[in-house]
């Protein structure tokens, strides 16, 4: 994990990210279910935040919900994200953000497979596969 926080202009953003992208991570957007390229992906490798590079989360720990968006147990290292309260919608939720950049990523809820409970329910416009045995993964 990077130590460096990194820290851009809404311009920068808006040029780095595509539109998708930036309403996602940059305006805490959510796609739509079953349309995000890795909802359905079943290959190995590290998931990344598609903004910054950092390493998210592990396909191992990657699970079919149901809900159409890509579903984890747990990151990388729970240094690798942070946690936020969400009131948004009329809903009380935990949002999930990138620890280095702060991208929004998607959120977090307690109805989980084990061993940890959680199913953090991320945006596939969030990230990026390396998949295992690419010079990334």
């Amino acid at each position: 994990m990077s130590d460096e926080k990194i820290h851009k202009s809404d311009a920068e953003w808006r040029r780095e990210l595509t539109p998708e992208q930036y309403h996602v991570m940059r305006e805490k957007g959510t796609e739509r279910a079953f349309t995000g390229k890795y909802w359905n992906e079943h290959a190995d490798g590290i998931y990344r935040c598609a903004a910054c590079g950092e390493p998210l989360f592990d396909a191992q720990t990657k699970f079919d919900s149901g809900t159409g968006w890509p579903s984890f147990t747990a990151p990388i290292g729970d240094e690798r994200v942070e946690a936020h309260e969400d009131r948004s919608f009329g809903m009380r939720r935990v949002e999930v953000t990138c620890s280095r950049c702060g991208a929004h990523l998607g959120h977090v809820f307690d109805d989980g497979p084990g061993p940890t409970g959680l199913r953090y329910c991320i945006n596939s416009a969030s990230l990026d596969l390396a998949k295992r045995g690419d010079a990334q993964g």
